[in-house]
């Protein structure tokens, strides 16, 4: 049985990073370097989910406005039209979700409240962790013993 998003975050927090969308591209790097993450959720007042802004923006930026682009605000590389998940959603649906659209992270709402964010990383840990977990089962019953 899949894990659900809740569960997720219930491990591995609900700390969010946001940036406004008026700070600029050369902010969002730093945040992203100080926090070890590779997206920021866009937000006006922290709650809300403006948008995104991935490593990826960044580069895709820097690529076709080169380096004076850092001065930009955050909304020229931002995407706008945000895919988000719920508390409710399960790994499964995350994978599938994530794959089709080729994106490694997902913001969670409740509501249109913004609750955590889920990246690829997370969905995979739990995934392997679930594996584990069926094959240590199927062994167990196949030698009537638990290790």
């Amino acid at each position: 049985m899949a894990v659900t998003v809740s569960t997720i975050l219930a491990s591995k927090g609900a700390d969010v990073s946001t940036i406004g969308p008026d700070q600029t591209l050369e902010d969002a790097l730093v945040l992203l370097a100080e926090h070890n993450i590779g997206a920021l959720v866009v937000s006006e007042d922290g709650g809300t989910v403006d948008g995104i802004l991935s490593e990826r923006d960044i580069v895709r930026r820097l690529h076709t406005h080169g380096r004076d682009c850092l001065g930009d605000p955050v909304r020229a590389a931002m995407t706008s039209e945000v895919s988000t998940c719920h508390g409710g959603d399960t790994s499964d649906q995350l994978m599938a979700k994530m794959t089709e659209r080729r994106f490694r992270h997902l913001p969670v709402v409740d509501g249109d409240r913004l609750a955590g964010i889920v990246s690829i990383g997370d969905v995979v840990r739990f995934r392997i962790l679930e594996l584990e977990t069926q094959a240590q089962s199927l062994r167990e019953y196949v030698t009537g013993s638990s290790y």
